[in-house]
């Protein structure tokens, strides 16, 4: 016959993991992104000694840019070049790990992380994540399987899986992309201000446009590829009845005729001066036979979503975004997943965004998870007496207990 203090220590510890509900998982949460908004959150998260895991793919929407601008203290920082300074050669996060050579910016970024010792990175596509619930434990997590089938746990998950800029099949544009042809001119404008300059998209995003430009740029053409139609200008006048007028007041010019390709006459990033510009020269080729050059262009092209993860999740979205104005603190539409950087749709895509809304998930999510910790401590607390805890034990085993009791008593 067991002694009475097996039993009780038996049944001691089965009452403790009944009542405490925080499932075993690998870590407290899990990054699924490493760019400026997933490296924030990472850090928020270390500070408070979380054990976090970010995923990095390797791919991200600044890839292309020379720089990265409007950061403070990282202003101008090279997003294509990298100083090995920044990760030592033992560092498990340097560049043979990656596989690619990460930006100055996040190669410095991952180092200042890795000092802290609940940090982890793991340089690997996530290719699903499946939600988890255990209805007799009262708990629920998240496993994530990598592009090697590789499966990890974490009670929470943030995503920073970022957006991808749908280009047109334009030769020459996808080469030009983010080296004179950008989307965002506080990322990149004013390198090519005051100069000839063009706007690539509909008519009906044109004066938008030129609303942000006009005090970088005043010799502005419009390339409308085929879109200057009837309809495109009574959807433009919808949204700015005096269209007209405006475009007249910045002496911009429209041209609708199609593009049949770009080519690049001057780089760039050779072609500087002491004063910041970047000199590129474009030539576009129409299919009329005639040809214009300009030095830089802003685009309005659409953008989508990188990974399929929030679909498959059943994540709510809002305008092609994780939509996040449901709940507070980056909190999406299912418990326990946060959205942070370009793939939610607080409305603001740009690297200091990225970076408040991965230190506001971490935020909110750090005392999320203490709410859930302090109720299972109380909980565990809420039992008077040993005779309780055994009361307690019963009640949640059901029929199981009188098979255990005579497992325990040797019958």
């Amino acid at each position: 016959m067991a002694p009475k203090s097996l039993l009780y220590s038996l049944f001691s510890s089965l009452t403790v993991a009944l009542a405490a509900s925080l499932p075993q998982t690998d870590y407290e949460v899990m990054v699924i992104g490493g760019g400026p908004a997933g490296l924030s959150a990472l850090s928020g998260l270390s500070r408070v000694q979380r054990k976090t895991v970010l995923f990095d793919s390797g791919e991200y929407r600044n890839a292309p840019t020379r720089n990265m601008h409007d950061v403070i203290g990282n202003d101008g920082t090279n997003t294509l070049s990298y100083n090995s300074s920044y990760i030592s050669p033992s560092s498990p996060h340097n560049s043979q790990t990656l596989g690619t050579v990460p930006s100055e910016f996040r190669g410095l970024a991952r180092e200042q992380i890795s000092k802290y010792t609940t940090a982890s990175f793991v340089d690997k596509k996530i290719t699903s994540i499946t939600p988890v619930t255990d209805p007799a434990a009262n708990t629920s997590y998240f496993n994530a399987t990598d592009a090697d089938g590789a499966v990890y746990s974490a009670r929470k998950l943030i995503l920073g899986t970022g957006l991808v800029d749908v280009l047109p099949d334009t030769p020459g544009l996808q080469e030009a992309w983010g080296k004179g042809v950008y989307w965002c001119p506080w990322c990149d404008g004013y390198e090519h201000r005051d100069q000839p300059f063009g706007i690539l998209g509909e008519l009906p995003d044109v004066v938008g446009s030129v609303l942000e430009v006009y005090t970088l740029n005043t010799d502005i053409i419009a390339f409308l590829n085929g879109t200057h139609t009837p309809a495109a200008e009574a959807a433009l006048a919808a949204k700015y009845p005096n269209w007209k007028q405006q475009l007249e007041t910045y002496n911009v010019r429209l041209e609708n005729a199609s593009i049949a390709s770009f080519e690049r006459i001057q780089n760039g990033a050779e072609h500087t001066d002491d004063k910041g510009h970047q000199f590129d020269i474009f030539r576009l080729h129409f299919t009329n036979g005639s040809t214009v050059d300009r030095n830089a262009f802003i685009t309005n092209y659409p953008s989508v979503q990188r990974s399929s993860i929030p679909t498959s999740l059943g994540l709510a979205m809002k305008d092609g975004k994780i939509d996040t104005s449901i709940n507070p603190g980056m909190r999406t539409s299912l418990p326990g997943v946060f959205a942070i950087g370009d793939c939610n749709s607080d409305g603001s895509t740009n690297v200091p965004h990225a970076m408040f809304s991965g230190k506001r998930a971490a935020v909110f999510l750090h005392v999320e998870l203490a709410k859930e910790e302090s109720a299972a401590a109380i909980e565990k607390r809420t039992l008077p007496s040993k005779r309780a805890m055994l009361k307690a034990a019963e009640r949640s085993m059901g029929n199981e207990l009188e098979e255990l009791w005579k497992r325990a008593r040797g019958l």
